[in-house]
């Protein structure tokens, strides 16, 4: 290991790939983060269970985010925002390091997604509306390819490949699944072999 810090690594890694934006204006902004920390040994992302009581997507896995308000300032204030506003987390305590590509929602949304990483360990405060559940998933379970399949679909008459991830009993699909499966091929290719999530994965 180089002993160069995971997030300068990631930082790197974002720089070298830059984010493709989707601009449709038949679809609604949203804004979410990606947060990466280290947490027993284990580089972890923070996704949450979403609670019934939410407009959509009722019960699912998603990354801490939401809809863009006419007063935010730009997509990262709203995905800051919104981690905050269900996560309890100070904007001033995300270290934003990048973004990933841009990805739609069969909920007419266009996501922007910002990577970052906050300090651990971190008292999360949870909106009860919005929130039935924190999930802390460590990276090398992601990359296990033993928790991960592909589904295909048939979407306006053509084939749809979309990643599915499970955890714990959890199934993490749509466009989280997408944005992570995005994300973990970024940090699979880069040219970093020392860095620190790598030493887990499974062999292809």
């Amino acid at each position: 290991m180089t002993g160069q810090p995971v997030p300068d690594l990631i930082r790197r890694i974002l720089s070298e790939n830059p984010h493709k934006s989707l601009s449709d204006p038949s679809l609604t902004p949203a804004g979410v983060t990606l947060l990466l920390y280290p947490k027993d040994g284990l580089h972890c992302v923070l996704l949450q269970k979403r609670s019934q009581l939410v407009e959509h997507h009722k019960g699912e896995i998603s990354f801490p985010g939401g809809m863009k308000d006419a007063t935010d300032v730009d997509l990262q204030y709203t995905a800051l925002r919104e981690a905050h506003e269900e996560m309890g987390i100070l904007p001033e305590h995300i270290e934003v390091l990048g973004q990933v590509d841009d990805v739609s929602t069969i909920s007419n949304f266009v996501v922007s997604t910002f990577v970052g990483t906050i300090p651990y360990p971190y008292e999360f405060t949870t909106s009860d509306v919005e929130v039935a559940e924190v999930l802390e998933v460590p990276l090398n379970n992601l990359m296990d390819r033993a928790n991960r399949r592909d589904e295909v679909r048939l979407v306006n008459g053509k084939l749809n490949y979309a990643p599915v991830f499970a955890h714990q009993g959890h199934i993490i699909f749509g466009a989280t699944a997408k944005i992570l499966d995005q994300f973990l091929a970024l940090l699979e290719n880069a040219p970093h072999k020392e860095a620190p999530w790598l030493k887990h994965q499974l062999p292809r």
